[in-house]
Order: C-alpha cells, then structure tokens, then sequence
C-alpha cells in the first residue's frame, strides 16, 4: 500500500471528551488531520497520502457520526495494518457525569440519545466502542482535564519524530477526589508524614522546593522513588513487547497537594535518567 512509510493515529472515544482539541494538538504538531472519515476510505486516504512524498503522518478522527459505517472499521484497520502502516490509537474518555455537563453547557444533543436522554446516548456510545477502546494505545481520561493539559499529554505523546522507547504520564491526584481513571500503575504515598500539618508548609505545595524536600529527604521516600523507577524498568519490557507505548503512572495522596506533587515530580526526573521520556500533571493542585 505504501510507497512512503506512514504512520498512522486513529482518534476517538467518547462525544464530548475532548477529541476536537486532541485533533488540533496533533495538526499543530505537523500531523494530517481528517475528521469523521468514512471507515471503508481509510485504506484508501492512507494509500494517498503514501503517495505524495512530503508527509507521512495521518491523524484519523473517528466517532459515531458515522452510523453504520462504523460498522467496517475493524476490516478497515486490518487493511492498513496488514500493509505495514504503523497504526496507533488514541483514545479518550470521560466520566458520565462530567460528559452530560458539557453537553449541556453546549446545548447540543448527543448523537446517539435519540429520543431519550443524553444518558441514553452516552450507554449506547460505550458499548459501539468498547472494543476499539480495548485496542487502544493511549486512553486519556478527560474528566479533570484543562483543555491546555490534554494538548499537552498528546503533544508529549505524538509531537516527536524520534524513537522514544517508552514515555510516560506521571500524574499526582488527592484520593479524596476517586482514583484516575486512565491510570495503568497506582502508588499511594500516604504512608508518608503529610506536609499539611506543619503550619510553615500548609499552604504550600510539593512544586515548592520547602515541600519537596520535607517528603523526598525521607529515607522512605526515597527507597519509594527507587522502587517506582525500578518497577517501571522492570515493567517497560514487556509494556513494549505487548505494543504499548505510554504508561501513566499515578501516584496518589490525600488531597494531591502536597506528598503526591513531590514524589510525582521527582519520580519524573529519575525516569527521565533512565532514558523513558516523561511528562508531569498534576490533576488535583489547586482544588483544596
């Protein structure tokens, strides 16, 4: 199919989480944008683009605007990976509350409620994409994201040309506010004395250099920051070996203010040394 080799990033999940903006991170980054592509053109769009020589990076954005056409995407897919196109997928999500907010501060109708409720549409849309979001490389829960972060995890994921081995979302949260969704490895750093009740360090948090050294220059936290890195080093193997390419590390406190903040940051920097390209964000800071 290819006369060029071409490289391939199908986009999609939920209405309403965040696809629109994950396609305009991805064409500021140079990618060739499509948006709601029939499945059954998909071959043929990537088999065009193989032919003209200066580009070689598609982005596909696919949702269930497309009907029953959605209906050819798995023979679509097995089309182009069957020619050696190098195919990612990006998938986004969003809690169910959180997603009927947005539509109903657009006040659009979702394209699968039909006569019930948006409700309604959000479970019919689950289950038409639940094995493409099994398939995915990258899930991205959109549920507390800024539009500003989300540009920034795709970015991290898809802006570089290079050939990073594995790369990496490590990402603070409060437990007080549920576990992230889109994590694939969970630490809980609650163990450690909790910078909140020192009065000098309450209002704080672990981006401040006072913070991050009253957590990490514990003797624990540090063997906890080795053992992380060294769980990952352990793990990258084998995430790469089974096709995946991004982790998201998730390391949790109480609020996410402070323990989670400064294990998360330097968690990143050790994974950096190793070689494993690695981004920070940091759900909940700012909430308390």
């Amino acid at each position: 199919m290819a006369d060029i080799p071409v490289e391939l990033v199908l986009v999609s999940g939920m209405s309403g989480a965040g696809r629109s903006t994950a396609a305009r991170a991805l064409e500021d980054q140079g990618w060739f944008v499509v948006d709601n592509l029939p499945p059954m053109l998909l071959a043929e769009t990537v088999r065009e683009i193989s032919t003209v020589g200066s580009e070689n990076r598609l982005a596909v954005v696919l949702d269930v605007r497309g009907g029953r056409m959605f209906d050819d995407l798995t023979r679509s897919l097995k089309q182009v990976t069957d020619a050696g196109v190098s195919l990612r997928v990006l998938f986004l999500e969003a809690g169910d509350n959180e997603l009927v907010r947005r539509f109903e501060s657009s006040r659009r109708p979702h394209p699968l409620q039909e006569s019930g409720g948006i409700l309604d549409g959000l479970s019919r849309e689950r289950v038409l994409l639940g094995d493409l979001r099994a398939r995915a490389d990258l899930v991205i829960d959109t549920s507390s994201l800024h539009a500003h972060d989300l540009r920034r995890k795709v970015e991290a994921a898809f802006g570089g040309t290079d050939q990073v081995q594995l790369r990496a979302t490590v990402m603070s949260f409060g437990f007080k506010y549920g576990l992230p969704l889109d994590a694939d490895i969970v630490f809980d750093v609650r163990f450690l004395p909790n910078p909140y009740w020192d009065p000098a360090l309450r209002d704080l948090s672990g981006l401040d250099p006072e913070v991050s050294d009253y957590v990490t220059e514990l003797p624990e936290a540090r063997e906890c920051l080795d053992r992380m890195a060294g769980l990952l080093d352990l793990a990258a193997e084998g995430y790469l070996r089974e096709g995946k390419r991004y982790v998201t590390i998730a390391i949790g406190c109480t609020g996410g203010k402070h323990r989670s903040v400064a294990m998360s940051e330097n968690l990143a920097v050790r994974l950096v040394k190793h070689g494993v390209e690695a981004l920070v964000v940091h759900r909940d800071l700012g909430r308390e």
